[in-house]
């Protein structure tokens, strides 16, 4: 009996082995391509998958690179959830406005006064200027991470910002300060 090699078989193309060994191969490339639209890590995995998912049911069976294919999937994938996310953040604000001024802030009653002045002022602002000055105050975003969230170039979030606060400072006054009980009167 002669000792032949036996060379191990390939998976076959549409097997479960040949699509793990692919995908194992070549996943941390679509991650990378995924998280350039993406705002995490979390963000780019759902982003692979879902468009892994359209790449299998629509065009796994084209001619042409499978990582381009997957790469097309991918960005189109990226485009429909930002779409998917600034329709939300439209209808919640919508949703905000229509159900009147809730407080914005939880204040000590001391300042209740002035955080009213301000949530006056910044419901004054077109919605598109008060998202980004929200974003940039109080979730501490960049311009770069505004720009994903909302769906617009960095430049265009910095100069949304830039007209909010010259805005907001037309609206509001310097807040006047309250004379302290120790402070003589002669002083």
């Amino acid at each position: 009996m002669n000792a032949e090699r036996i060379k191990p078989a390939m998976p076959e193309e549409n097997s479960h082995d040949f699509w793990s060994d692919w995908i194992r191969d070549n996943g941390p490339r679509l991650l990378l391509l995924a998280r350039q639209w993406a705002g995490s890590a979390a963000d780019a995995e759902d982003i692979v998958q879902d468009a892994f998912v359209r790449f299998w049911r629509h065009q796994r069976d084209l001619p042409g690179s499978r990582l381009a294919l997957l790469a097309t999937s991918i960005r189109r994938t990226a485009v429909d959830l930002a779409r998917q996310r600034a329709r939300r953040e439209v209808r919640e604000l919508v949703a905000d406005e229509m159900l009147g001024p809730e407080p914005m802030f939880e204040t000590r009653l001391e300042g209740a006064e002035r955080a009213a002045e301000i949530e006056r002022a910044l419901r004054r602002l077109p919605p598109e200027q008060r998202e980004v000055l929200v974003l940039k105050i109080w979730h501490d975003c960049t311009f770069d991470e505004i720009g994903r969230t909302v769906g617009c170039p960095p430049n265009t979030a910095a100069s949304r910002y830039r007209y909010a606060l010259e805005a907001l400072r037309k609206h509001l006054k310097a807040p006047t300060p309250t004379p302290s009980a120790k402070t003589p009167s002669h002083v």
